[in-house]
C-alpha cells in the first residue's frame, strides 16, 4: 500500500511536474513572442524613421540651388539703387537687367529636361550651382554694364537648371504622403534666398555706392558651397536608375526612402512598368519633344495644367512686387533708402514666414483648396494695392496701407500657388515625359517673369503703378478661373495614380481595362 501509495504519489507529482512545466514554456513562449513583436515594432518604428529623415535630408540638399534664384531675385531689387548710381545706366537698362535672367534662364531650363535625362538629376543640379557661381562672380567684378549683364547671362542659365530639376527630383524620390510638402521646398527655399538678399541689401547699403553692391552681388556665391557637400549626401533619382537600367541601384535608393520591404519590390516593379523596363528591357527613350508637341488629349490636359499654373504664377506680377518693392514704397510715399530697403525686408520676412504654412497644409488640405485661397486673396490684396496707391499715395495712411497689401499679397502666394505650382509641375506628367514637360512648364515661368519684370517700369510711366496692379488683379481674377477649371486634385496620389487619372481611357467601357490599371498601379497610401 505504501509502495502504491508513493508511486501514486509520485504519478501524481509526476503529471503535475509536467503541466508545470508545460505552463511555464508556454508562459516563456509566449513572452518570447511578446518580446520579438516589440523588437519587431521598435526595428520597424527606427526605419521609418530613418527612411523619413534620409528623404527629408534629400529634399533640403537638393532645394539649396532654389537659395540661388531667391538671393538674386532679392539681393537685385535693392542692388540695383546702388548700380544706377554708380554705373549710370538708364531705366531701360535697369528693366533689362533684371528682366534678362529670367528670360535667359529659359535655355537652362529647356536643356536642363534633356541633361538629366542624361546625366541624372543629381549632376544636372552640380551644373546649374557651377553656371551660376560663375556668373555671379563675373556679376561682382563687373566693370561696366555690359560685363555686368554678361554674368547676368550666366546667372540666368544657371538658374534655369535649378528651378527645373529640383522639384522633379523631389517628386520622384518623396513617399506619396509627403510629397506636396516636400515638393514644395524649392519655393520655400527661393523665399529664403529672398530674405538673404533683401538682409544683405540693407546690411551692406551703408558701403559707398561702388562697393556695396558688388559685395551684394559676390555674396551670391557662398551657397554653391553648401551645394558641392550636398552633392556627396544625396542619393540619385531611383526613377532615373531605373530609366538607364540601372535597376539594383534603385532598389538601393528605394531601400533608404520606403520603410517596408514589400513595398520597395511593389514600387520598383510599378516605376519598371511606368519607364517601360519590365523584364530587364533596355530603356529606349521616345520622341519626347514629337509627343510634347503634338499630345494626346491626356497629355493635353497635363499640359495645360502644368504649363497654365507656372505661367499664372509669374504673370499675376509677384516678381515685379520682389524686384520692384522699392518703387513701390517710393510711390506710395517713402523716399529715404535705408528705409526703403527696410521695408523689403520687412516684405522677405512675411514672405518666407507664410511659405512655411504651405507645408503643413499641402498634403492634408489638398493643392485645390490652397489655391483658392491663394488667388482669391491675391486678387483682393493686389485691388486694395492699386487702389491705396491710387487714392491716399504719399500719405501716412497710404505707406502702411501699401505695404500692408504687399505682405498681404506675398502672403498669399506664398501659401498657395507659389508653391503649388512646383508640385503640381512635377507631378503630373508621366515618368517619360516628366524631365522635359517640367522644363517646359518651366520655361514659361521665366519668360512670363522676364516679359513682366522687363516692362514694369515702362507701363507704371504709361499707366502709373496703380493702374499697373489693378492690370495684375484682373489677372489674378483670372487664375480663379484657371484653377477651378483646369488644375485636377493630387492630394495623396502616387505618381503613377496620377498618370492613370489624367488618362480619358480609364473610364468605365474604357479602352484600359480595370485589370491593367490595377497592375499598373497599387494605392498605397505612403508609396511614392
Amino acid at each position: 500500500m505504501g509502495n502504491e501509495e508513493n508511486g501514486g504519489s509520485n504519478g501524481f507529482e509526476s503529471v503535475r511536474l509536467h503541466i508545470s512545466k508545460n505552463k511555464y514554456r508556454r508562459m516563456d513562449s509566449s513572452d518570447l513572442g511578446e518580446s520579438d513583436v516589440n523588437s519587431e515594432n521598435e526595428a520597424q518604428n527606427l526605419r521609418k524613421t530613418s527612411t523619413r529623415k534620409y528623404v527629408m535630408a534629400s529634399a533640403v540638399f537638393a532645394s539649396l540651388n532654389s537659395v540661388l534664384l531667391g538671393y538674386d531675385v532679392g539681393v537685385m531689387s535693392g542692388a540695383v539703387l546702388f548700380i544706377q548710381e554708380d554705373l549710370k545706366i538708364s531705366d531701360v537698362q535697369v528693366e533689362v537687367l533684371i528682366g534678362i535672367l529670367s528670360i535667359i534662364s529659359l535655355l537652362g531650363s529647356l536643356a536642363g529636361g534633356k541633361t538629366s535625362d542624361v546625366i541624372g538629376r543629381k549632376w544636372t543640379m552640380a551644373l546649374a550651382a557651377i553656371v551660376f557661381q560663375t556668373g555671379a562672380a563675373i556679376m561682382a567684378l563687373a566693370p561696366n554694364f555690359g560685363v555686368l549683364l554678361t554674368g547676368r547671362l550666366f546667372a540666368g542659365v544657371g538658374i534655369g537648371f535649378g528651378v527645373m530639376i529640383a522639384p522633379v527630383y523631389i517628386a520622384e524620390i518623396a513617399p506619396a504622403i509627403a510629397r506636396g510638402s516636400l515638393t514644395s521646398f524649392p519655393e520655400i527655399f527661393i523665399n529664403f534666398g529672398i530674405l538673404l538678399g533683401y538682409i544683405s541689401n540693407y546690411v551692406f547699403s551703408g558701403l559707398p555706392a561702388h562697393i556695396n553692391w558688388r559685395i551684394m552681388l559676390g555674396v551670391g556665391v557662398l551657397p554653391s558651397i553648401f551645394i558641392g557637400g550636398a552633392l556627396f549626401i544625396i542619393p540619385e533619382s531611383p526613377r532615373w536608375l531605373v530609366m538607364q537600367n540601372r535597376i539594383d541601384e534603385a532598389k538601393v535608393v528605394l531601400q533608404k526612402t520606403i520603410d517596408n520591404e514589400k513595398e520597395v519590390e511593389e514600387k520598383l516593379e510599378d516605376i519598371q512598368k511606368a519607364a517601360g523596363t519590365m523584364d530587364s528591357e533596355k530603356y529606349e527613350q521616345k520622341a519626347v519633344w514629337k509627343e510634347l508637341l503634338h499630345p494626346t488629349p491626356a497629355v493635353r490636359k497635363m499640359l495645360i495644367a502644368g504649363c497654365g499654373i507656372q505661367i499664372f504664377q509669374q504673370i499675376t506680377g509677384i516678381d515685379t512686387v520682389v524686384y520692384y518693392s522699392p518703387t513701390i514704397f517710393k510711390n506710395a510715399g517713402i523716399t529715404n533708402n535705408t528705409q526703403l530697403l527696410a521695408a523689403t525686408v520687412a516684405v522677405g520676412f512675411t514672405k518666407t514666414l507664410t511659405i512655411l504654412i504651405a507645408i503643413f497644409l499641402i498634403d492634408n488640405l489638398g493643392r485645390k483648396p490652397l489655391l483658392y485661397v491663394s488667388t482669391i486673396g491675391m486678387t483682393t490684396c493686389l485691388l486694395g494695392l492699386s487702389l491705396s496707391l491710387a487714392v491716399l499715395g504719399q500719405e501716412p495712411i497710404g505707406i502702411r496701407l501699401a505695404l500692408f497689401f504687399v505682405c498681404g499679397n506675398v502672403t498669399f502666394f506664398s501659401v498657395g500657388i507659389g508653391p503649388i505650382c512646383w508640385v503640381l509641375s512635377s507631378e503630373i506628367f508621366p515618368l517619360r515625359l516628366r524631365a522635359q514637360a517640367s522644363g517646359l512648364g518651366a520655361v514659361g515661368s521665366r519668360v512670363s517673369s522676364g516679359l513682366i519684370s522687363m516692362s514694369f517700369l515702362s507701363v507704371t510711366h504709361a499707366i502709373t503703378v496703380a493702374g499697373t496692379f489693378l492690370v495684375f488683379a484682373v489677372i489674378s481674377a483670372l487664375s480663379i478661373v484657371f484653377v477651378y477649371k483646369c488644375v485636377p486634385e493630387t492630394k495623396g496620389k502616387s505618381l503613377e495614380e496620377i498618370e492613370v487619372m489624367f488618362d480619358e481611357d480609364v473610364q468605365p467601357g474604357g479602352k484600359l481595362e480595370l485589370a491593367d490599371t490595377a497592375n499598373l498601379v497599387r494605392k498605397e497610401p505612403n508609396v511614392a
